[in-house]
């Protein structure tokens, strides 16, 4: 087997123009003061949210399918969450889980500086864990924890996706050490040679929820890449 001596690491902002990803940006949904402060705490941090764009996303995909439940592997300090309980009913629920627990705490104060405590349940743990003590459905679902765990994260979780609900993948197209060239040849069914573990997990995430009759999959490049998959039956 060929070996990649030396991978060709890639950002988004080398594949997806800043004017475009600006463009997007504002057009999208407008953040308020709370989210204007996650974003400044993780540009100042150096924390990876999905940012803005992405956030607008998510936002709009859960208003779109009528969502009432979500449920996310990874939530970090909430920013995915709050985007997502904008476009709750007051009845909704959005499920965050993480192992930190100071992060979780953090996501907690944001959370009810929104207004959307009452639409929180805050999960300490291992989400893959956690997912298996909620009967479902879900409207939502947001894949965003270790990389080389989402076709497990998706395995876990697929009994639960409601029937006109979507899940949606974190970090389709690139993220930290991921080989963007590598992902690209898997996808497509060819022979990269030796990935790395990130690459390889989201590249067999791909293939396994592509290859789900019950889901059509497409990627919207904003970020750094998200996979949008219905469910069709």
């Amino acid at each position: 087997m060929q070996t990649r001596v030396e991978p060709r690491y890639r950002y988004m902002s080398e594949i997806l123009s800043a004017a475009t990803t600006e463009f997007a940006r504002a057009i999208g949904p407008d953040p308020d003061a709370v989210i204007a402060e996650m974003d400044a705490r993780a540009e100042n941090d150096g924390f990876p949210t999905v940012g803005p764009t992405v956030g607008g996303w998510l936002q709009l995909l859960a208003r779109m399918v009528q969502a009432n439940r979500v449920f996310e592997f990874g939530s970090g300090f909430g920013y995915s969450a709050y985007w997502f309980a904008r476009a709750l009913p007051e009845d909704g629920e959005v499920v965050l889980t993480e192992v930190d627990e100071g992060e979780l705490d953090q996501a907690r104060e944001y959370m009810a500086r929104g207004g959307f405590d009452g639409l929180a349940t805050y999960e300490l743990g291992d989400a893959i864990e956690t997912v298996d003590e909620y009967d479902g459905p879900f409207d939502v679902v947001l894949i965003d924890n270790e990389k080389h765990r989402y076709r497990e994260a998706f395995e876990a979780v697929r009994p639960t996706v409601a029937a006109g609900g979507v899940v949606i993948a974190d970090n389709a197209v690139t993220a930290g050490p991921m080989d963007v060239e590598a992902l690209s040849a898997l996808v497509r069914g060819g022979n990269p040679g030796t990935v790395d573990d990130h690459t390889a997990g989201v590249a067999a995430y791909l293939e396994r929820v592509g290859e789900d009759p019950a889901f059509e999959t497409a990627l919207i490049p904003v970020g750094e890449g998200i996979a949008v998959s219905h469910r069709v039956d």
